[in-house]
């Protein structure tokens, strides 16, 4: 991030525009929503800029931007759409060490001035370092659209009842008040007139004084294989609500960016045959927090009903009197076989398809591999690198054909996803173009011909 988005506080302060043209225009446009102060350098400004220094909303100066008139100054754009002139006001500006914007000049900028979406006292900005301006005008378009335009005077009622609310306690308390105000009780009274929505803010907050806490919950949040885009619409919105995230080591940052900023993130991965962080803490942690009242997200990858130990869990949270829910994500096994192109079932090849864990409680697991090892059975099988050479031991004992097809996705659906197509004779040579990640075997499968999305490995394409 080259630029830190922040507000700037600009009543009664100096804001300088030096130019007069519809560079200067557009800035102006901008600037007038704020209470600054604004002082504009031109020799011939444009009529509008004139008209506005009549009307007393800015202060014209019909000359030159000199060295001493940026003194005190919190802002400078040159926007006078020529190279010298604003090449002048940059050297007037740093020499007096005030932040500088040169209009359609990324490099010599100090600051840029985002789109932004008006809704006072809500303002949303809107940047792309510079790089794509017509992407932000689309950003701003489709907001403009979707954010009501009772977003500004709910905020407006509701910030001025601001003191009255800290009579709730801090955290929960006082966020759950808001949202009763801003997405039901607000938006229902405001056809009726502000009066109305006042006396309902002081209805909503005696009602919110005198409930009951809200009891802790847990929501078992399957987070998918990676891919943010992902995440089911209920995953996202437990996100952005959660007190606290406790989530395994392979939560990608992304995904953990979905969460309130305040919330408490807790890492409590396990990793194969490494440091991990014993299930009977994770258990303690996940009760302690929702016993003190906390709404939590145990997030977990893929689908938490897989290979997650999910029922250790909320055997915890039975035996405290905790309730939860569970909210089901994309396993790996279906984000796998999507890239590749093919399908878990296929009628006429199996009617059936094996979700298989490699490990168990005692080691490597060991399940029927005699009927695996018949022609046409598929299988997905989950924690399998460092199994691998155990598994195809054991179907080849079990006489599976050498030849079977078997394919192993990296990082499924992520931007470092990877495809490594094998047999099972193969396989356990072939894991090391296998990238590090989670990986997932696909028994009985290969990537579909002339798939373009599929960044298939052969160990012949790279000896």
């Amino acid at each position: 991030m080259r630029h830190f988005p922040i507000f700037l506080a600009l009543s009664e302060r100096i804001v300088i525009v030096s130019g007069g043209g519809e560079a200067a225009l557009a800035k102006l446009r901008l600037l007038m929503k704020t209470e600054a102060a604004l002082h504009v350098y031109a020799e011939a400004p444009a009529p509008e800029i004139a008209q506005w220094a009549t009307e007393g909303r800015l202060t014209l100066h019909r000359r030159l931007l000199a060295h001493d008139d940026v003194a005190g100054a919190a802002l400078v754009y040159a926007a006078d759409e020529d190279d010298v002139l604003d090449a002048r006001t940059a050297h007037h500006a740093r020499a007096q060490g005030v932040l500088l914007n040169v209009v359609d000049n990324l490099e010599e900028s100090q600051f840029i001035t985002p789109a932004i979406v008006d809704r006072d006292p809500v303002t949303v900005a809107i940047g792309t370092e510079g790089a794509a301006p017509v992407l932000a005008r689309a950003i701003k378009a489709q907001l403009e659209e979707t954010l009501p335009a009772a977003t500004g005077p709910l905020a407006r009622i509701g910030q001025a009842f601001r003191k009255m609310a800290e009579a709730l306690p801090h955290g929960r308390a006082r966020r759950d008040f808001w949202s009763d105000y801003y997405f039901n009780a607000g938006p229902r009274a405001l056809p009726q007139g502000e009066a109305a929505v006042r006396d309902t803010l002081d209805a909503l907050l005696e009602g919110h004084l005198t409930r009951d806490q809200r009891a802790g919950f847990v929501s078992f949040v399957g987070s998918g294989p990676g891919d943010p885009d992902l995440l089911t619409l209920k995953a996202r919105r437990l996100l952005d609500r959660a007190d606290v995230v406790l989530y395994d080591r392979l939560a990608p940052q992304p995904i953990l960016e979905l969460a309130r900023r305040e919330a408490v993130l807790i890492e409590v991965g396990k990793t194969g045959f490494g440091p991990s962080t014993p299930q009977e803490t994770i258990n303690a942690l996940i009760v302690e927090h929702a016993a003190k009242g906390a709404q939590v997200v145990r997030l977990k990858g893929g689908d938490p009903t897989l290979f997650g130990r999910l029922d250790e869990e909320i055997d915890a949270l039975t035996a405290h009197g905790i309730a939860y829910e569970i909210v089901p994500g994309i396993t790996a096994a279906s984000a796998a076989v999507a890239a590749i192109g093919q399908s878990l079932t296929k009628r006429g090849r199996n009617q059936q398809v094996r979700l298989l864990t490699a490990h168990d409680t005692e080691g490597f697991a060991d399940h029927d591999w005699r009927t695996l090892a018949a022609p046409g059975q598929v299988a997905a099988i989950y924690m399998g690198k460092r199994a691998a050479r155990f598994v195809q031991g054991r179907l080849l004992m079990h006489s599976a054909a050498p030849d079977t097809p078997v394919t192993v996705v990296s990082n499924a659906s992520r931007p470092d996803q990877s495809v490594v197509e094998c047999t099972l004779a193969t396989l356990s040579a072939d894991l090391d173009l296998c990238p590090d990640g989670p990986a997932l075997i696909l028994y009985g499968l290969a990537p579909r011909d002339a798939l373009p999305t599929v960044q298939s490995l052969r160990r012949q394409e790279v000896s």
